[in-house]
């Protein structure tokens, strides 16, 4: 039998999931509550910036394999693999996930589920999430669960979506396995690792991978922390120790630090699960990792306010990146806008450019100046923040710039501009965990 597949919910998972899915062949219907959102999608275009998805979901949808619905009768009718897609934000007032959109969906798909269906869970959950929604379905005669964790790299989504580097399911009858392998059929025949093992091991494998990586951006930035006070250069330590392959160099940018929809908030519903299995201690350290990454984001404002002779107030602070990181329009916990509030709250007159993410930045925080154009924005700036890693900051000619400055002060605080081209060019240059000169 060739599987239909449905994928609830259409946001950054569910629109990439969905398109990549009609991609390698499939018939795909993705579900959406908001109608506005459907319609975009229908039109065959992302609410969001995401390289290459636009084609892919424009080219599956002219060729009919790929729709958009707000109905789950729709979908239930359609499709006999469920894919849940919905967001797990972390709850207002507490660091445990907010579960409301994945049991929601569930709950809204479960009358239109048919003997034979399988719903697989691809959203970051906490552990036991699967149990859970397994014993709401036992009332279904015939339908089994799944959790198929997703390890997307925003701006690498679609790649990382057809040629990912392992898949992971989690079953409980070697009938789920096989949907899943078939599903997975193209994939597999070029050999990307397929590992299967229970529920709670496959909703696991998310959360401590992202918990690991966290901990290895904290603890080069918390290297970057006694570089400063030693007058060392972590980025040669970095480059040193990445040397040795049992660390490796990814994850060793000393910077500003992480942000975005999954790393902070992934750690933070980690230790509050863990705290309510009984395994509390064994994740205290992730509250160091979280701190860690807390502190560059003061620190930069520290190291900002000193280049300014001590105070903010009227100065032209121009910060260069909104997005969490570069090739997104992502702004959640995106660590550049909460330096570029600090200091508008402290009586900057804050500009920001970033070349996708300025109308997602100016919903979250309308107070800050924007613009468009980089050297507009630029114009008689006081002090230069780069914050978001984009390549067309590592572009700039820092003589250009000059040009139309008014003061010659820049913190890289991602430490991928040039020190050397830049103080040639007369400005006062500053990164993290670097010596000054």
């Amino acid at each position: 039998m060739a599987h239909r597949l449905s994928v609830i919910g259409t946001g950054y998972l569910g629109a990439t999931h969905a398109a990549c899915m009609a991609e390698l062949g499939f018939e795909v219907i993705g579900v959406d509550v908001d109608p506005a959102k459907v319609e975009l999608l229908k039109s065959g275009r992302v609410p969001f910036y995401e390289p290459g998805l636009d084609e892919v979901l424009a080219r599956n949808i002219e060729a009919g394999r790929l729709s958009f619905t707000t109905s789950f009768e729709e979908a239930g009718s359609f499709a006999n693999v469920h894919f849940i897609c919905v967001g797990t934000p972390q709850q207002a007032g507490s660091h445990a996930a907010d579960m409301t959109q994945v049991f929601g969906s569930v709950a809204a798909l479960t009358p239109h589920l048919k003997s034979g269906d399988l719903v697989v869970g691809k959203s970051t959950v906490p552990v036991g999430t699967a149990d859970t929604i397994a014993t709401n379905l036992a009332s279904v005669p015939g339908v089994e669960v799944a959790w198929n964790p997703e390890f997307l790299r925003e701006g690498f989504a679609v790649e990382d979506t057809l040629h990912p580097d392992r898949l992971v399911v989690g079953v409980r009858s070697e009938r789920s396995e096989q949907i899943l392998r078939e599903v997975y059929a193209p994939l597999l025949a070029e050999g990307i690792p397929f590992l299967v093992t229970d529920f709670p091991t496959a909703e696991l494998v998310k959360v401590a991978a992202n918990s690991f990586l966290a901990t290895k951006i904290s603890f080069i930035n918390a290297m970057a922390e006694v570089c400063e006070a030693a007058g060392a250069d972590v980025t040669k330590l970095a480059e040193a120790i990445g040397h040795d392959p049992r660390i490796g160099n990814r994850f060793l940018a000393a910077g500003l630090g992480f942000g975005g929809g999954c790393l902070p908030k992934d750690i933070r519903a980690f230790m509050a699960r863990a705290g309510e299995i009984g395994a509390e201690e064994a994740l205290t350290f992730l509250r160091e990792v979280d701190q860690i990454n807390l502190r560059r984001r003061a620190h930069t404002v520290d190291l900002a306010r000193a280049a300014v002779g001590g105070s903010f107030d009227g100065k032209k602070v121009v910060v260069l990146g909104a997005a969490f990181k570069p090739d997104s329009d992502d702004v959640r916990d995106s660590p550049s806008l909460a330096v570029a509030a600090t200091i508008h709250n402290e009586g900057g007159n804050v500009t920001v450019h970033d070349p996708k993410a300025l109308a997602n930045a100016a919903r979250i925080y309308p107070k800050l100046g924007y613009e468009q154009d980089v050297m507009t924005a630029l114009a008689e700036a006081e002090l230069v923040l780069h914050l978001t890693e984009w390549r067309e900051y590592r572009e700039l000619d820092p003589a250009e710039v000059a040009a139309v400055a008014t003061s010659l002060h820049v913190i890289d605080a991602r430490n991928t501009l040039d020190p050397a081209k830049w103080r040639a060019a007369g400005w006062s240059y500053r990164a993290l965990g670097r010596p000054t000169a």
